[in-house]
């Protein structure tokens, strides 16, 4: 296995693992956010979201709510931030969903683009409907 992400979820690289099942395994992220920071890794090799068959899936939505309510009960965050990244961010090239504790002081943030983006909602929800139609 060449992919970092396929050796770490297969246990196949040292990683501080936290929960895993039959499709996927979770890891502490080596640079963390926050304390309490992890990854959720298929084990099986995908790229992309929309790659990923239904049951890995389902188990990447369970384990990131057990892993939320293990941080919210261990942490006492302001919250829980769950987000992955895919093309060009995602530099693990594997797909990868981080979960992580988030407090109001930090320093974490949604940085908004400075350019303008088209307002007309009704326009972009046509796009997007007339888009669906291909899937």
């Amino acid at each position: 296995m060449r992919c970092l992400g396929c050796r770490l979820a297969n246990r196949l690289e040292e990683a501080h693992v936290v929960f895993e099942d039959a499709y996927m395994t979770c890891i502490l992220d080596i640079d963390p956010i926050n304390e309490g920071h992890t990854l959720i890794l298929p084990k099986a090799h995908y790229l992309e979201l929309e790659e990923i068959d239904e049951s890995t899936m389902q188990s990447i939505m369970n384990a990131s709510v057990v892993i939320s309510k293990a941080m919210k009960g261990i942490y006492e965050p302001d919250g829980i931030t769950v987000m992955q990244n895919g093309g060009l961010f995602n530099d693990l090239h594997h797909y990868h969903m981080h979960v992580f504790p988030r407090y109001k002081e930090d320093g974490f943030g949604w940085i908004e683009p400075g350019k303008k983006l088209n307002k007309d909602l009704e326009q972009v929800k046509l796009r997007i409907i007339e888009e669906l139609k291909f899937y």
